[in-house]
């Protein structure tokens, strides 16, 4: 099931919303979370704020599991234009404009159903299907493997400086949005 959420009028132009929002599509709603809070670019509080939101939508409205969400996409449009202008010589004037964003975020379910709990009206009893269970119990063994990798990531991590990870993510993100110069 897709869960959407929309800011309006940010005061970011797009072309520097996208730069965020094009480096967490396709992530899982943990990992992207991650990525937002080490992003330098101002824009990234709000998608991350946007994305919390969502993710809050598909929790309260429909009972889906966190864990299972992933971003599906998020599109970034031009909101309106603050038109201003600014004085020139010999009594001319130039035009300002100050673009905004307006943002559309789509979280979905990688395995439908998943450890969903009934809300409101549909709190019916249901029996699982043999499918869903055979998901559930596949997740589950990706999930327990995860696990494992992440206990041998986290000890090999230790032995790595801080710094030295630091120093790789700083240059990183420098390729990511190094301009050409002309």
């Amino acid at each position: 099931m897709q869960v959407t959420a929309r800011l309006n009028n940010l005061k970011i132009a797009p072309r520097k919303v996208r730069l965020v929002a094009h480096v967490i599509t396709g992530m899982s709603v943990e990992a992207a979370l991650t990525e937002l809070s080490k992003q330098v670019k101002r824009s990234s509080e709000p998608i991350s704020k946007l994305l919390r939101s969502a993710v809050a939508n598909a929790e309260h409205n429909h009972g889906i599991d966190p864990s299972n969400l992933f971003v599906r996409s998020v599109l970034v449009g031009d909101g309106a234009r603050l038109k201003r202008w600014q004085p020139r010589a010999f009594g001319r004037a130039n035009q300002i404009l100050h673009r905004l964003s307006n943002v559309t975020l789509v979280v979905e379910e990688r395995i439908e159903g998943l450890n969903r709990r009934e809300v409101g009206m549909a709190k019916a009893a249901k029996k699982p299907s043999v499918k869903r269970e055979k998901a559930v119990k596949e997740v589950k063994e990706e999930v327990a493997k995860a696990a494992v990798a992440a206990d041998e990531l986290k000890e090999s991590k230790k032995e790595s400086s801080v710094k030295q990870e630091m120093k790789g993510r700083k240059n990183a993100v420098k390729r990511v949005y190094q301009r050409k110069s002309v």
